[in-house]
């Protein structure tokens, strides 16, 4: 028998949760359907266990950096499975919470299972068929497992199988050089393992600009992570203890215990009966939408991951915004609106909104640029984090700001400060302008504006 509903949600990731809780709000009937867990990637598998774990990692060095703050600690030893049911605890605790709220929503009812088209309206969720007349897909993505000679051959870990782990590599391998692979390789490090990177391009976070880059290989390297570049032809040999990776042939082969690949990620969207709906996707997989999120049908909209507009918790739960912005506030929201922001958690973290320099040189716009090394912000050389600097690109004439980097101590926290002058469309002068409280990382981004020159 057809159960009908006004709204269908497909996931249950961080745009579906909230879209759900709108419509109920609004008096309307809600199925929410997740096939796994509740909570998505973020709650699961992405945000809320890795940025646990690095918290342990980084307690893990600073408490071996106590001698240089005249603290002695003695010997450090990392206990894994403390870690790890540390983890879980505050995953399993942000999981339920996510959980009991869906239960606790009038008219909202959870499905459990893979959901399917069978027509535009219409899915099939198991042995139950659901109707509705708005349908919202919040489907995630999944990681890339690359086609590796001799992968198959081995046990290799993911961004997932990873996090189950409760002992200790004796040597970890990463193949990729983003940012999964760039805060697991320092985490695992500062726990004790040895680690290498095996990136097959020229550098490190190839989206950033060059000098972050390699200041963040620096600072991997400084904590004794080996980096391989530009591998080129990745192959892999079993052996008895593990394995050999050659990254290039007639390279040398890097002995390692475990593998993991963080090579990227891709939509799950290969299995949904989308054509069936007539919902059109891109070359990757991705599910087209326009600048309010509708796909090609125009009462089924993408939310997420799955819809190539951003792969981060943030972008999805704007999506949530812009979605209930403009079906139930009358307030007209659009994607094209949103500044790109983001953060890579190694430590000292990296901060970065807006365009890069590189893509404003790129442009040919007359720019002016300003940089300020940690080295020279107090609050950094008071804290002993001094790796890193700060960098912003400002259009000369209208003098607005376009893009920042702030790869230091606290970058993550300090770069909103930009993102929301940014936001505001108000000039850098505003900013520069502005007095800030001191002792902080914030103070020195107004004295970085007083002193930018011509980008060349």
């Amino acid at each position: 028998m057809t159960q009908h509903f006004d709204a269908i949600v497909v996931g249950a990731g961080q745009a579906g949760p909230p879209l759900a809780g709108r419509l109920s709000a609004a008096s309307q009937t809600v199925a929410v359907v997740e096939r796994k867990l509740i909570g998505g990637t973020c709650v699961n598998t992405g945000c809320i266990p890795t940025k646990t774990l690095v918290a342990s990692a980084q307690a893990a060095h600073m408490a071996r950096r106590g001698a240089d703050y005249g603290v002695d600690t003695g010997p450090v030893s990392v206990d894994m499975a403390k870690v790890k049911a540390r983890k879980d605890v505050v995953m399993l605790d942000d999981r339920k919470g996510v959980e009991d709220w869906l239960d606790g929503m009038d008219s909202c009812t959870v499905f459990r299972g893979h959901a399917r088209f069978e027509d535009p309206h219409t899915l099939r969720v198991g042995d139950d068929v659901l109707r509705a007349d708005r349908i919202f897909l919040n489907v995630g993505g999944r990681a890339v497992v690359p086609d590796i000679p001799g992968l198959s051959n081995i046990d290799y870990l993911t961004n997932v199988s990873i996090l189950e782990l409760d002992t200790l590599p004796e040597h970890l391998v990463i193949v990729g050089g983003s940012y999964i692979a760039l805060e697991f390789a320092q985490m695992y490090r500062r726990f004790g393992a040895e680690v290498t990177v095996v990136e097959k391009g020229p550098r490190l976070a190839s989206r950033e600009d060059d000098d972050v880059s390699d200041t963040v290989r620096s600072i991997l390297q400084n904590e004794g992570i080996e980096v391989v570049l530009d591998a080129v032809d990745i192959r892999i040999t079993k052996h008895r203890n593990g394995f050999e990776l050659t990254p290039r042939a007639g390279g040398p082969a890097i002995a390692g215990s475990n593998l993991l690949l963080a090579v990227g990620r891709r939509p799950n969207t290969d299995d949904l009966g989308l054509e069936r709906a007539g919902v059109h996707t891109d070359e990757r997989g991705y599910i087209t939408v326009d600048d309010q999120l509708k796909t090609s049908v125009d009462h089924i909209w993408a939310l997420g991951d799955c819809n190539g507009k951003g792969a981060f918790t943030h972008t999805s739960y704007n999506d949530f915004e812009i979605v209930a912005g403009n079906l139930l506030d009358d307030d007209p929201r659009r994607v094209s609106d949103r500044i790109t922001a983001y953060a890579l958690y190694i430590d000292p973290p990296l901060g970065r909104c807006g365009l890069t320099l590189e893509q404003v040189r790129a442009s040919g716009r007359p720019a002016l640029v300003g940089k300020r090394p940690m080295t020279k912000v107090g609050r950094a050389v008071e804290k002993g984090e001094t790796q890193g600097f700060m960098k912003v690109v400002v259009d000369a004439e209208t003098k607005q700001i376009l893009g920042a980097a702030i790869l230091g101590v606290g970058g993550d926290e300090a770069i909103h400060s930009i993102l929301d002058v940014m936001s505001a469309k108000a000039t850098y002068t505003t900013l520069a302008r502005t007095m800030h409280i001191h002792p902080t990382v914030c103070e020195l981004i107004p004295t970085m504006l007083q002193e930018m020159s011509p980008l060349e």
